[in-house]
């Protein structure tokens, strides 16, 4: 369980990475704020991968000990099906709890702070982006600005050059300054970039007609950081203002986090019998149709999830539905109810 819980770890938060790297390069997003969003977003990764990484641990521990005939020789010491499933819930009972932990109340904290990071990155300014030795975009302004390095504080630019062409207009001016520090109007509020003892060069391209003016001082406008409310989503809420929200959204996002560890004693009836294959057959024989249902499971909890939170199925039935569906498909499978069905043996046993 725990070497696949990290293998398919590994493989989505490297997913969620590269697209935190192109959310850096294209919206500004600061590269230092990449490694704690991720670090947030472990939880919510976590209370989904573990219950499968459960799931495929039975199928491939199980399915090696029936290869290697060590199943029948347990059962024919009086181990039964049933009994090991009895066994098996009890590992699952702790991975129940700690899925339990991560939906109810972790995940949410972790989901809290990630997009506590993301609005304290929008209200910080232009200047507070600026990365030393990279040309980078100031907004939507027509600026261009670069600086060959920073103070430790990052305060003080030092070497700075900015471009400005103004949208439609042909004329250009280039800055250069020694150095360049930010600027807060007291009465205004507005954020500037004070530029000393530098050169600015205003005129068209290819023209030589061109105007050239030292300064000791020069400010540039800083846009002003867009401030927008922080508002949680439903995902995000603690658990207990689901409990005392009437709100389908609320309802059904609660509902979501109590079926993630209900579903780890489900997945274990289902497991066991799945696992059961013969040595002629291979350890992985049911390996595919064994994750396909699972997939199918969680599939239907997340539909049903969007459903109620839609006002399409009413709030009392809810998730709740798909449980009972596939704890009936996991007792169907291990007393055997479903060799009754037709096609199975075709399918899952290679008989005809």
């Amino acid at each position: 369980m725990l070497a696949v819980t990290s293998v398919l770890l590994l493989v989505v938060m490297s997913g969620r990475f590269i697209k935190y790297l192109g959310e850096a390069a294209t919206d500004g997003l600061a590269p230092g704020l990449l490694v704690s969003v991720m670090g947030f977003r472990i939880p919510g990764f976590l209370e989904i991968i573990l219950p499968l990484g459960f799931f495929l641990g039975i199928l491939m521990a199980y399915g090696r000990l029936y290869l290697d005939s060590e199943m029948t020789v347990l059962s024919a010491c009086g181990m039964s099906l049933q009994r090991l499933v009895v066994y098996t819930l009890l590992p699952a009972s702790f991975v129940a709890v700690v899925v339990g932990y991560l939906s109810l109340d972790l995940s949410p904290w972790g989901a809290r702070e990630a997009e506590a990071l993301f609005a304290a990155q929008k209200k910080s300014t232009e200047f507070d982006l600026l990365t030393p030795g990279r040309f980078q975009r100031l907004g939507d302004s027509g600026q261009v600005a670069y600086a060959e390095t920073f103070s430790d504080g990052k305060t003080l630019m030092h070497n700075v050059f900015i471009y400005q062409q103004p949208k439609g207009s042909e004329h250009l001016a280039l800055l250069m300054a020694e150095t360049g520090t930010q600027y807060v109007d007291e009465n205004t509020g507005s954020h500037f970039l004070l530029l000393k003892n530098g050169t600015r060069y205003d005129g068209l391209p290819g023209d030589a007609d061109y105007r050239v003016t030292e300064y000791e001082l020069y400010a540039v406008r800083l846009a002003d950081p867009e401030v927008a409310p922080l508002r949680l989503k439903s995902e995000m809420k603690p658990t207990a203002e689901l409990l005392a929200s009437k709100a389908p959204e609320d309802l059904a996002q609660l509902q979501w986090r109590l079926s993630l560890p209900l579903l780890v004693p489900i997945i274990v009836l289902i497991a066991v019998p799945m696992s059961r294959v013969s040595p002629r057959q291979g350890r992985y024989m049911r390996l595919v149709p064994s994750v396909i249902l699972y997939m199918g499971y969680v599939v239907l909890l997340a539909a049903a999830s969007r459903a109620v939170g839609d006002g399409k199925i009413p709030v009392w039935l809810g998730l709740w539905w798909v449980h009972i569906l596939f704890l009936g498909i996991g007792l169907a499978l291990l007393f055997d109810w479903h060799h009754k069905l037709p096609g199975y043996h075709r399918v899952f046993s290679g008989k005809r």
